[in-house]
This record gives C-alpha cells, sequence and structure tokens, in this order.
C-alpha cells in the first residue's frame, strides 16, 4: 500500500508510538488523530494534524471517526501497562477497542489495518524468536489481551477482507514516554541522584528500539508487506540490561547512584526477563535498524532528561 495522498486514522495519536506515526503520515496524508487522553496530552499530536477527541470504547465515538472515506487506520489506542492495576480491565477494555474499530470498518466497508501488538505474545519464549514460534504462550494478561487482539484482526483479514498488518513490537523507547523504565529511572535519580531503586535483579535484559526507526519500520511494512494478514517483529539484533539502562541515565544526569534491588529475576507478575526477536522476516523485506539497543536508550534518554528536568523547572 501506498502511503501518500491517503485519509488515515490514527487511534491513541497521543501516545508515544502514534503521536510520532502521525507526525511521520501528515507530510503526505490526510491524518486524523484520535484519542480521549486519558493517558496523553493534546499537545502531544503534531500541529497541524486535525484531532478528535473520541474514545474507541465508545461504539458511536468510533463511528464518528472511522468513516466511508478513510483508507487506513493504525489502532494504536490501548492500556499499553503490562503491570496495570486492574488486569481484568486491561483485558476486556483492550479487546472491546480492537473489536469496536473491526466492526466499524466492516460496516462502512475500511479494508485496511495496522496494528501495534507485542513481543509479550510470545511469553518466556526461545531467543531470537521468529514470527512463526509455536505454542504463543503469553504470562500476563497484558500479551493475553495482545494475543486476542491478534485473533480479532486474524478472523476479520480472512473472513470479511481488512488487509491487515500486525507489529509485534520490542520495547519501544524515545521522546514524551512515560511509565517506562527509561523515564521511570530520570524521575528516581532526578528525586534521589544518591540511590537507585530497581525492580527485579537488574539482569533483566531485552531489546529496545527507538521511536523513531519503530515509525519507519512501520511504514515500510505497509508499503512493501501484501498479504491479506501480515505479522512483523519490530525490534533491533541487539538486547540490554536493566542494569546497564541505569547506567546510560545515570551517565546522561552526571550522577552515580548507589543500585537497590527489590529482589527476584523479574521486575513483576508477568514480566518478561529475557527478550530478543528475531527481525529476518523484517530484514528480507528491505528494513535493518540503524541503532542498537543501547544507542535507542541512549537517544531516548538524552530527549527526556531535558523534558522532565523542564517540567521541574
Amino acid at each position: 500500500m501506498d502511503l501518500s495522498g491517503k485519509r488515515v486514522v490514527v487511534t491513541g495519536a497521543a501516545g508515544l508510538v502514534g503521536s510520532h506515526l502521525a507526525a511521520e503520515l501528515a507530510a503526505d496524508n490526510d491524518v486524523l488523530a484520535v484519542d480521549n487522553l486519558s493517558k496523553g496530552t493534546r499537545d502531544r499530536v503534531p500541529d497541524g494534524v486535525e484531532f478528535a477527541e473520541a474514545d474507541v470504547r465508545d461504539p458511536e465515538d468510533v463511528a464518528e471517526v472511522i468513516t466511508g472515506d478513510v483508507d487506513v487506520v493504525f489502532h494504536f489506542a490501548a492500556y499499553t501497562d503490562t503491570n496495570y492495576g486492574e488486569p481484568r480491565q486491561l483485558f476486556e477494555e483492550n479487546t472491546e477497542m480492537t473489536y469496536n474499530v473491526l466492526e466499524r470498518m466492516r460496516e462502512v466497508g475500511v479494508d485496511k489495518l495496522a496494528f501495534t501488538s507485542s513481543s509479550t505474545v510470545y511469553g518466556e519464549a526461545p531467543m531470537p524468536t521468529p514470527e512463526d514460534y509455536a505454542p504463543l504462550e503469553p504470562i500476563s494478561v497484558y500479551g493475553s489481551s495482545k494475543l486476542a487482539d491478534e485473533g480479532l484482526i486474524s478472523t476479520y483479514a480472512h473472513s470479511y477482507g481488512v488487509q491487515s498488518w500486525v507489529y509485534r513490537f520490542a520495547n519501544i523507547v524515545g521522546p514524551r514516554q512515560r511509565g517506562n523504565v527509561v523515564p521511570d529511572f530520570i524521575e528516581k535519580l532526578l528525586d534521589d541522584p544518591e540511590t537507585l531503586e530497581i525492580l527485579g535483579d537488574g539482569r533483566q535484559e531485552k531489546s529496545y528500539m527507538h521511536v523513531e526507526e519503530c515509525v519507519d519500520a512501520m511504514t515500510h511494512v505497509v508499503e512493501h508487506a501484501d498479504q491479506d494478514f501480515n505479522v512483523y517483529n519490530l525490534g533491533t539484533r541487539t538486547t540490554t540490561s536493566v542494569n546497564r539502562i541505569a547506567d546510560i541515565v545515570a551517565d546522561e544526569l552526571g550522577v552515580d547512584p548507589d543500585y537497590e534491588y527489590t529482589g527476584g529475576d523479574r521486575g513483576w507478575t508477568g514480566d518478561v526477563p529475557k527478550m530478543r526477536l528475531s527481525i529476518e522476516k523484517l530484514a528480507a523485506l528491505g528494513w535493518e535498524p540503524g541503532q542498537s539497543s543501547d544507542e535507542a536508550v541512549r537517544e531516548a534518554a538524552r530527549g527526556l532528561v531535558e523534558e522532565l528536568r523542564a517540567e521541574r523547572e
């Protein structure tokens, strides 16, 4: 699909990935940014991009923003906290939002969808994990919700003609992010530069990808993958540990804290302590990451240090 001259709807457009994607697509497309602002803020939506404050959990709101003239929907609206305190709400409302979007698309004849899934659908799998690894055994309610979403999308792709692109993300980092290990460490060290609490034992090790590279990879997949139902891992070939992230953040802040660990091999129930995705399928499509996980974390940390310091001034 050529992503130019199209009418595009982005749900979750005030979030990390949605806001950056809306900015990227707005240069060559007519973009409608949709968000209920429950987590993101209006100023995260790029200037000049049409915005609708709407709740994707409400079918009437969905009907207002997804109309028959839309060419493609990028559905990113979701609860994204893997350690969310209300797991039943997360599961039910994530799948409800995806169902509402898909059913409205079917009703009005919109036949292209891109969706942000997650590496958490794999659970604790051998690494690097390819897209065809099976069985998929998520260990968190968040991962289960994403797998359920993928099932719904597969159904609409194969039974109702909605061509779909599903992205299984590594850990995405970048500007305007909150609630992730990088901004969390920054905020803790701004409060107390002498001591940093680290969940688990600090040896959890995962792949990290900067949001700008993530957006570039997403658009590449939509423009070059042409099956009815396309699933791609998005990440880097490298990993970095929580201890290493702490070192990078401390270095960017110019502090030298003592680390205190909560203990155990994972940060919370359902945390996958080791994750690295295979990106051979993505590479075969013609896209390779330009940064390592360490480089992605450092670039994100540098920008977030400036943001979070400015918020305190």
